[in-house]
């Protein structure tokens, strides 16, 4: 009998921001792929999770290094997603966890292009975002009305589209910030916006700080961080 992909978003970091058909799930599968950025280093998403788990579920720790080649990127996936194909031709029903939501810049959704070529069943349960959950956290919304959004991944090189991007839309959302903050913040500053934008780190978490000083983007900021820029200011 052939096993099962769950594809799961746990939230952004609070264990009790995350779904109800999530934690249904988390507690029948009998393994877990548990994705890390380096060998032995840990996994966000399973501290979230493993409370949902089953005492005797089997951890499998892929590897998923954080690297802008392509070709090495490509080759990691495929091996990668050989792995889960094995696991699940033996009959296991499998849970990829992820922050977040699986759809939105996951490793769960790049993993997606090598499995969907597969004979395997693949189901995707989402997750709260973690700029959702920010704006939840200071009781403000993301956009109303007829305001437009801009979802920015951020990348060293990406200079001109974050300055065009924050410049044409209402509200902008820059993930992964801690790849070029310094350059987030003169071009917030170049733009009047010091006091239209939120710094979240770790929201959700033990060590979530929130922030709308200038100069602690400035500063080595976490890879689990989020900036959020409102045109129109956001609700005191």
């Amino acid at each position: 009998m052939k096993g099962k992909l769950y594809g799961i978003g746990v939230g952004p970091g609070d264990p009790d921001l995350i779904t109800i058909k999530a934690v249904n799930t988390l507690k029948t599968v009998g393994a877990v792929i548990s994705p890390e950025s380096s060998k032995n280093k840990g996994s966000v998403a399973y501290e979230i999770a493993k409370k949902y788990l089953r005492d005797d579920v089997e951890i499998i720790y892929l590897t998923f290094p954080m690297s802008y080649e392509e070709d090495k990127l490509k080759s990691i996936w495929e091996k990668n997603a050989n792995i889960i194909e094995s696991e699940i031709n033996k009959g296991k029903i499998l849970a990829f966890i992820t922050l977040g939501d699986p759809t939105i810049y996951s490793t769960y959704s790049y993993m997606l292009e090598y499995l969907k070529k597969r004979d395997i069943e693949i189901e995707t349960i989402p997750g709260i975002t973690s700029f959702c959950a920010i704006c939840s956290r200071i009781n403000t919304p993301l956009a109303s009305g007829n305001e437009t959004i801009a979802i920015i991944p951020v990348t060293k090189e990406s200079s001109g589209f974050i300055f065009n991007s924050i410049k044409d839309f209402d509200n902008i959302v820059l993930m992964k910030p801690s790849a070029n903050s310094v350059l987030i913040a003169e071009i917030i500053e170049s733009l009047n916006l010091t006091g239209n934008f939120i710094l979240a780190q770790k929201i959700g978490t033990k060590e979530e700080k929130i922030s709308n000083k200038l100069g602690d983007i400035k500063n080595d900021i976490p890879y689990l961080s989020s900036i959020i820029i409102k045109k129109k200011g956001f609700i005191d």
